[in-house]
């Protein structure tokens, strides 16, 4: 677990400063006018809409391109349509890795994506190859140094969340999609700032990395978030904490 966590807290830091080269905006303008699209407009009647525009806030994302957004998912403005695929494969030592894509052109996205996968010491494979290792779970990390079971365990039952995971840092709050925006919107209530929150796969069994293999699949793990069609990116490598940090600072 210690490898998802920490890769979702990097890439929460990430998006930040995506978000200042345009790329984040691209990438929550394509899942609200998906949403919008599949689910309707009203964010009210629309979950994955509401999260969708709640992320876009986060981020800053000025109103007018939300609205837009949506306008393009209801077909009020036109626009590309895009549509929403699942891809899998393997990265070093057999990993798995789960990909949610929203593209305008699958015929130019998938070979690109193969590429990707050879490129770094993996393969691109059919889906449900790897897809049954995971579950699907809201996930709201916390920053909490010198953490406690009791006091994690009286936050979980307070906000409503199944479970909790503590890690090096802090802990990880684990919801049902249904409930991650109740538990959420409680743990903001109470003054705490997530460093990472949304609903995500998580893997049931992770797969130990270090030296080469590790190197190999923090690479794989960038390439494919650096694409523009790729959403999101799920795995189950588990990295030690000080070799993943020293991996993404850029020195292997």
């Amino acid at each position: 677990m210690s490898g998802h966590s920490k890769w979702a807290t990097t890439k929460h830091k990430k998006a930040i400063i995506d978000a200042k080269r345009g790329k984040a905006f691209t990438r929550l303008a394509k899942e609200i006018t998906v949403a919008a699209r599949i689910g309707g407009g009203d964010p009210e009647g629309n979950p994955r809409l509401r999260t969708a525009m709640l992320k876009a806030r986060e981020e800053n994302m000025p109103m007018d391109n939300i609205k837009k957004a949506i306008q393009r998912g209801t077909g009020e403005i036109p626009g590309a349509h895009y549509e929403e695929c699942q891809f899998e494969g393997h990265g070093p030592k057999g990993v798995a890795v789960m990909l949610k894509v929203q593209t305008d052109n699958k015929n130019r996205t998938v070979p690109e994506l193969r590429t990707i996968f050879s490129k770094n010491g993996g393969n691109l494979g059919e889906n449900g190859c790897v897809s049954w290792m995971f579950d699907q779970k809201g996930m709201i990390s916390l920053e909490w140094p010198g953490a406690t079971e009791d006091k994690a365990m009286e936050l979980a039952l307070e906000t409503g969340a199944d479970e909790f995971r503590l890690h090096e840092n802090g802990i990880d709050l684990i919801t049902s999609p249904a409930d991650f925006s109740t538990v959420l919107e409680s743990v903001k209530s109470r003054k705490l700032v997530p460093t990472f929150a949304e609903i995500t796969m998580i893997p049931q069994t992770s797969v130990h990395l270090d030296g080469k293999d590790a190197q190999m699949m923090v690479r794989l793990m960038e390439a494919l978030e650096e694409h523009d069609d790729v959403e999101n990116v799920w795995s189950n490598f588990d990295i030690p904490d000080a070799l993943l940090e020293q991996l993404l600072s850029g020195n292997p």
